[in-house]
Formats: structure tokens, sequence, C-alpha cells
């Protein structure tokens, strides 16, 4: 008969997306369990369209609490975890199907796959990572973390190229949710392990708390912990240093980062934007050059950020070059960049920004230029 597989979501106030996610997964699954922990609309009515097993969790400001409530009610041998405002394309319906077929053949414990959560105006990812999606029931650790949860990667792992979009729901006002649990658990004295410490760290951050921030991210790098973490926590260390324009401690918390592991394209381009940002500009394309042909790291389990390989740097130097004035390696650059993606905003206006100055049409020898590398 093959692999059974259970998909379990946790739920709250869900009737504008939940229909999206389900319809997207549920011909790849065998049962479909959810957790309600407290819909004051139409979720739950619109659950058991799909399902018989819906039940109520009385939600006590615990992710990991609540995830574990809905893997205590799958049945099927492995498990899987969406969130409500998830998506998942047709295309990657029926790599799900294939999938099915792996966990039989294969039999791993748990599944490594894609997870897109950013996304520029075309649709393609900007921000990526991978994450544990399908566990085996049996023998499956519990999940940690009353936010940011995650189940840790047991047994036998495989990875696969099931990907899942985050789609959001635009009507739903998220922000603070996370940092008002974690704050909560800090002031009753929970002592927070490495992983949600960085955690803490960028919620502190992405809320404007800059200075709470700073000892709680130093915390993250110099404490114990998941090398990828420490790079995120300096890059995030630099922002909260360059927030109160203190350039040197950024500099030194990016360079820092350069201990935990290969140099990464998103930490050479925030070191690009801080030295154009001093009016070092040969600094600045030096980093930026070097971020066009950083190696991708996003099946190491990475925050990617392809653009930092490409358009980015791509675009910042066109106006380093320029303003350095080196006018036809800034006119390259600009070149390359629009090979990419010629309706990038930036692109559209520096193209009119050559036009200006009748550098279009290019030359021959302008043609002759590099995919994504700078000359």
């Amino acid at each position: 008969m093959g692999a059974t597989l259970s998909l379990c979501m946790i739920v709250r106030d869900e009737e504008r997306v939940l229909a999206r996610a389900l319809d997207g997964v549920s011909s790849g699954v065998d049962e479909i369990v959810i957790a309600d922990t407290g819909s004051r609309d139409g979720t739950v009515a619109l659950a058991k369209r799909y399902t018989d097993k819906v039940f109520d969790f009385e939600w006590c400001d615990d992710f990991a609490a609540a995830r574990n409530f809905s893997f205590s009610k799958a049945s099927c041998e492995f498990v899987m975890w969406l969130d409500a405002d998830d998506i998942v394309t047709p295309e990657n319906a029926e790599l799900l199907k294939k999938l099915k077929d792996r966990l039989e053949t294969e039999a791993p414990d748990t599944v490594m796959c894609r997870y897109d959560v950013a996304f520029d105006k075309k649709g393609r990812a900007t921000y990526s990572f991978i994450r544990e999606r399908i566990l085996r029931r049996e023998g499956c650790p519990p999940w940690q973390g009353c936010v940011h949860e995650c189940v840790s990667p047991f047994g036998k792992l495989m990875f696969s190229h099931f990907t899942v979009r985050h789609g959001g729901d635009p009507f739903k006002n998220k922000r603070g949710r996370n940092l008002a649990i974690y704050q909560k658990n800090v002031s009753a004295g929970v002592k927070l392990d490495p992983r949600h410490t960085f955690y803490y760290g960028r919620e502190l951050v992405a809320n404007g708390l800059f200075a709470e921030a700073e000892g709680v991210l130093k915390e993250a790098v110099e404490g114990k912990g998941w090398a990828v973490n420490k790079i995120e926590a300096s890059k995030a260390l630099a922002d909260c240093y360059l927030s109160r324009g203190r350039e040197e401690d950024a500099l030194n918390a990016l360079l820092g980062s350069f201990r935990f592991g290969e140099p990464r394209a998103s930490v050479m381009c925030k070191l690009g934007a801080v030295f154009k940002r001093r009016g070092m500009l040969k600094e600045a394309i030096y980093w930026y050059t070097a971020a066009l042909s950083a190696k991708d790291f996003s099946a190491y389990g990475d925050f990617d950020q392809p653009e930092c390989r490409g358009m980015i740097p791509l675009v910042e130097l066109t106006a380093c070059y320029w303003a350095d004035g080196e006018s036809r390696k800034s006119f390259k650059c600009h070149l390359a960049a629009e090979e990419l993606d010629p309706e990038h905003p930036s692109v559209r206006y520096n193209r009119e920004f050559f036009k200006a100055r009748g550098m279009y049409p290019p030359r021959c020898d302008e043609t002759e230029r590099p995919s994504r590398r700078a000359p």
C-alpha cells in the first residue's frame, strides 16, 4: 500500500487562507488533523469540510504544545506539518505524491524540505531555508519552543525538492505576537536555549528594540549554538549597531561571522553597504564583487537570500563604479543586472539613467558581459 501520511495543522481565525492550504495538499495526504486554538470566525466549519479530525486546543502561548497536541491525534506512519497560510503549488503537490513513494522505499525518519518565506514582485523566492517537514510518527521527538518551534531532526535524514511557500495573510496582523510571548517567558525567569536566544534577539530587532536586542544577540553570537544562527545573529547585531551610527562595531560584527563558517553572500553585501555608507567605494566594490561568486549554502540549512548572489550586488556595483569614476564598469554591471531581471525597479531606473547619457544601445564589447559577475 505504501507509506501513509498525516497532515497536522494548528489554526486560529484562518478562514481566509485555510482552504488554499488544504486544496493544495489534500490529494497527497491520507489524513488531515487540525487543532483549533480558539477561532472566532468560520475556520472550524471550513476545516470540517476537509476532515472529521478537528480538535479544540486551549491556547497557552506555546506553539510547541499546540504542535505536539496535533501530532498526538495523527494515526499514519508519517506526519507532516503546515501553517494555515502556507501554499503547496500544483507542481509541489505532484512532488509530494512522488515523495510518498520514497518514504516507502527509503524509510527515512526525518525529511528535510525547502521553505520559501519571502518573494519578489514576480513571485520568486528571495528568502528560504530548510526545515524538518515530514517525520516518522513513531519515535518522533516532541516539538520544542514557545515560539519558532521546531523538532530536532532524528534518525535517518532524507532531503527532498518538495517546497512549501509561506503565503501569509495580509489581513492578519501578527506584529509583536512572538515578541510578547518571548517577553512573557523571560519575565517569568525562563532560560532561553541558544536557538531561542537568537530568535528572541531577532524579534527585538524586528520590533525596533535595538538597544535591548544588542545584549541578547551578543549572547547568541558568543554562546553555544548552531553556526548558521551565529552568522545570522552577527548580521542582526550589525543592524543594531548601524541603527545608532556605530559603523566600526557593525564591521567587527560582520567580519566576526567568518569565525563560524565560509563567508556568506548576505554578509558580504552588508559589508559592502557599510563601506559604501562610509564613502569607501573601492572597499565596497571588493565585497559586492565577492558576493557575486559566493557559495550557495541553502542546502546546509542557511537562511538563503539568492538576490545577495545576483541582483543586489550588481545594482550596488552599478552605483559604486559610477561614483568611483568607472563608467564602463558601471554600465557592464547594469547590463548583467538587466539580464537577470529587466523589469526590476532599480534596473529600470538605471536604464533610463544610462539612456540619458547616450549609453544605449550598448557597443559590441559591452555586450560581452558576465552573467551575475562584475567585470
